[in-house]
């Protein structure tokens, strides 16, 4: 019996897998079905979906047959199945339901495809299907023979000697296409109080996309973060729909503001959730214009780089600051004297903390609020260096009692401003400090909606 976790590019859906069963009276049924799930090397799950017959002739005599096909060597296989068990919840449940929901919204049926439940099958033996004709294999250079363990040390080693927040992510980034060839990343950080996702940090794009966002539970990256589990789609041809959709699928509408760094036919995709301390911190996020580019061993190297950032985030947002009293004053009126003569025009909604300036969107949330605070300050007093530390104190800002994430939310914020290119920026002045500049004198409108 061949070990099922030899075969795993066989349960990856690319190729549509082949169900066959007998009723009682021996009389045969084929069917065909998206997945086949691996679970280990004696297990396999089928999603509990449309096939009726097929449900009808297993619960008679509880046996199965199925072909599965390597979606990259074309490599077919028999598996002979007997019925375990069916399950509606648990760990498994989850990550074939998430799994399958991102694949409804690609076809454009998000919301339809629910799965009603998951099917447990012993595998009694496994074996492989004799080509007709030889299989056209792939080269031996197009294997992949990379040591992941030995890259994932490398990078991490790289990342623990980082203690900026901001050049961690960047590295971690560059590292991902360095050591491990994906050349196209972002990751993205949660705002629990609206439940999206935004961009705080991408590599590869022809834009970085700053500040655009994904629903918590909308396509791959949502789904990730939903559910706390690693979601991979190795080809994307089997939904040439996704090609007109893939702002829907990524989780972003034409409603939003920004759009998602994207590639434009992308036919690889994962998204690994980073979790500390029970937690989300953010979402790794990679994609790929080739199929299979992200393997079992890719998910199992990110999963472990998630986590990494995941606690290097938390301990950014735990930073040593200034001791009590030593405060920095903020300049007084007559020591603006740089500040340019125009009039910049700020409006700000608190209906969900978006700003706008000179009337083009900047950003929204909680970095929106941060944003509106430093513009006040710096109206009444020209204040311009703030510390973390009161910033967390000030209960106007809305901030989250419990892990507040003030750092990744500065972060975000001073790289959309940067991106953005306007009369106002935020600088890091040092640790547990930073510092806002202007050109110009702002003009700060509360625009209150019904």
């Amino acid at each position: 019996m061949i070990r099922l976790s030899t075969i795993r590019d066989a349960f990856e859906g690319v190729i549509p897998s082949v169900i066959a069963t007998t009723d009682s009276e021996g009389m045969p049924n084929a069917s065909y079905l998206s997945h086949v799930y691996y679970i280990d090397d004696g297990h396999v799950a089928l999603s509990n979906q449309f096939f009726s017959k097929t449900a009808v002739n297993v619960a008679a005599n509880g046996l199965a047959t199925v072909m599965v096909v390597d979606g990259h060597s074309g490599q077919q296989y028999i598996l002979d199945l007997t019925y375990d068990r069916s399950e509606t919840a648990g760990e498994t449940f989850d990550r074939v339901a998430g799994h399958l929901e991102v694949m409804s919204v690609e076809q454009g049926m998000g919301g339809i495809m629910k799965l009603r439940a998951l099917d447990i099958y012993r595998v009694e033996d496994c074996r492989a299907v004799p080509a007709a004709h030889p299989l056209e294999l792939p080269v031996p250079g197009a294997r992949d023979a990379r040591d992941h363990l030995d890259l994932t040390c490398r990078l991490a080693a790289e990342l623990c000697g980082e203690t900026d927040a901001e050049r961690l992510l960047d590295r971690a980034l560059t590292g991902l296409e360095t050591h491990f060839g994906f050349s196209h990343s972002m990751v993205l950080v949660p705002d629990n109080e609206r439940l999206q996702l935004t961009t705080i940090a991408s590599h590869g794009y022809d834009r970085f996309g700053f500040g655009s966002e994904v629903a918590f539970g909308s396509g791959v990256i949502g789904m990730a973060a939903a559910t706390h589990r690693p979601i991979r789609i190795s080809d994307l041809r089997r939904s040439r729909r996704y090609v007109n959709a893939v702002g829907s699928a990524s989780g972003i509408t034409g409603a939003d503001p920004l759009p998602l760094p994207a590639l434009e036919v992308p036919l690889s995709q994962m998204a690994v959730p980073m979790v500390a301390q029970g937690q989300l911190v953010g979402v790794l996020f990679v994609e790929a214009e080739r199929s299979f580019a992200f393997r079992h061993r890719d998910e199992e190297a990110l999963s472990i780089l998630a986590g990494h950032l995941a606690l290097a985030l938390t301990l950014a947002g735990q930073e040593r600051e200034r001791p009590e009293g030593d405060e920095v004053a903020g300049p007084t009126p007559d020591e603006t004297t740089g500040r340019a003569a125009e009039t910049v025009s700020i409006r700000f909604y608190p209906r969900d903390g978006s700003v706008f300036i000179d009337q083009d969107y900047v950003i929204r949330g909680v970095p929106g609020r941060l944003l509106k605070h430093f513009v006040e300050e710096y109206a009444v007093s020209g204040r311009q260096d703030f510390l973390n530390r009161e910033i967390r104190r000030d209960r106007s800002l809305q901030l989250p009692d419990f892990k507040d994430n003030l750092e990744t939310r500065l972060i975000l914020l001073r790289r959309r401003l940067e991106e953005k290119g306007g009369p106002i920026r935020i600088t890091r002045a040092d640790r547990g400090r930073i510092r806002f500049e202007m050109d110009g004198v702002p003009d700060l409108v509360v625009v209150e909606e019904d």
